[in-house]
């Protein structure tokens, strides 16, 4: 495939790249599930792209594939020079799921600073670090709060941050914001394109909503009904940084327009 580029900019240089991946679930005395089916991306260095589809069109399976929590039944992933499971166990893969999934018992700053602890950082270093990415994500003044005390929203600042705690080369998001409300959503959409603007960090985010993927994404990968195939690419070419009034802008509209049509024509063509 060829590289993948920002739009109207240079090649980037490729990050992740993904080619003839099968995904089929077999289980005895069972119809085996084709999940995906003959998936080939590219995701360049410092890209923001959106996965988009139909419920069970394999968004989330294929995020899962590229930060080795599941594997293949054919097909190549690579991250770099890596293969997951080595850019995972390198701590080169950040990974942010629906649920904020803080540990109850420790307090927020602590939950940032837990794969710093892991990894044997000493406490100086791991805590100076969490301090760090709290006021990165908007948490400054949270350290010692426990995750009850939390909103929704800012439990998921917290997932961000401890994602981030490792200095990852890519950031993974399975509909982070999916259970929010609507105004909170827009805050953390802008928080997290602001993130992505500081660190460069190459971002993946499955989401339901072609609006979020419009407004974030450099590029939108648009997936059909299972199995999940790749239908078509949609670049954004919308300038950056972007805030809320972007949906105000013309071309936001047109590229809505275009991503609900391919997915419409998703559906028909299975």
């Amino acid at each position: 495939m060829a590289e993948v580029s920002p739009p109207g900019g240079p090649a980037r240089e490729t990050l992740v790249r993904v080619e003839a991946l099968e995904l089929v679930y077999a289980a005895r005395g069972a119809t085996p599930v084709h999940a995906l089916s003959d998936i080939h991306v590219t995701v360049g260095k410092g890209d923001f792209i959106s996965l988009i589809g139909p419920s069970g069109c394999g968004k989330s399976t294929l995020l899962r594939i590229i930060g080795d929590l599941l594997s293949p039944t054919s097909g190549k992933v690579s991250i770099g020079a890596r293969a997951p499971r080595e850019a995972r166990l390198n701590r080169d893969i950040g990974f942010v799921f629906q649920e904020a999934a803080l540990l109850e018992w420790r307090r927020i700053r602590d939950n940032i600073a837990l794969p710093l602890e892991l990894r044997g950082a000493g406490k100086t270093e791991r805590l100076a670090k969490a301090d760090a990415l709290m006021q990165l994500v908007g948490l400054d003044g949270f350290q010692d709060a426990w995750p009850r005390q939390l909103s929704g929203g800012m439990r998921q600042r917290a997932a961000i941050a401890r994602a981030l705690s490792t200095d990852p080369s890519i950031l993974l998001l399975d509909e982070p914001f999916g259970a929010l409300d609507q105004i909170t959503r827009d805050r953390l959409n802008m928080e997290l394109a602001r993130i992505h603007e500081v660190t460069g960090i190459t971002v993946v985010l499955v989401t339901h909503s072609i609006r979020e993927a419009v407004l974030l994404s450099d590029r939108i990968v648009v997936m059909t009904p299972r199995p999940g195939r790749v239908s078509r690419l949609i670049d954004v070419t919308l300038p950056r940084p972007r805030g809320l009034d972007v949906r105000n802008d013309p071309r936001f509209d047109a590229l809505v327009r275009l991503g609900n049509a391919e997915l419409e024509k998703g559906y028909h063509d299975t």
